[in-house]
């Protein structure tokens, strides 16, 4: 009986593991078809005065981050709480946002968050900064410029 326990309750965990991931696959397919995704060779055509909005946790950032005019770090879990006062009262709700992440989907469920807070122009840089790196791109530490090349 106990050895019947057991495996009812692995299986459990299993199903619950399952529902788990169709539900992130659900978030994530509305996030990417309700947030335009930028590649990477046009982030710095779409404006010069865009806020790059990096969602990953700190000590991500640390390791490295892409430059801009204006770059913020938010992490993903600290968003809802924090956009009005890092962005909205300092940029406006008009400001010209694009999120990115370490590969893409937390900054393409960021950038849905935004547009469900009344953000009206944010998109998501796709494949995050592993995307950015592979196109040869650098980015920024304490230790300086690095790249994958």
């Amino acid at each position: 009986m106990k050895n019947l326990n057991t495996k009812l309750e692995q299986y459990a965990k299993q199903c619950d593991e399952v529902f788990l991931s169709d539900q992130l696959k659900v978030l994530l397919d509305e996030a990417n078809e309700n947030v335009e995704q930028i590649e990477p060779k046009d982030l710095y055509i779409v404006a010069k005065d865009i806020i790059l909005l990096d969602v990953r946790e700190p000590e991500e950032f640390a390791s490295g981050y892409i430059n801009a005019h204006t770059v913020l770090t938010i992490p993903r879990g600290k968003l809802e709480f924090m956009a009005i006062e890092k962005i909205a009262k300092q940029f406006g709700q008009d400001a010209q946002i694009v999120t990115y992440c370490l590969k893409g989907p937390r900054g393409a469920l960021a950038a849905l968050q935004l547009k469900k807070m009344g953000f009206t122009d944010v998109k998501n840089l796709q494949g995050g900064i592993i995307g950015w790196l592979n196109k040869g791109n650098t980015i920024h530490s304490y230790l300086g410029e690095i790249s994958l090349a």
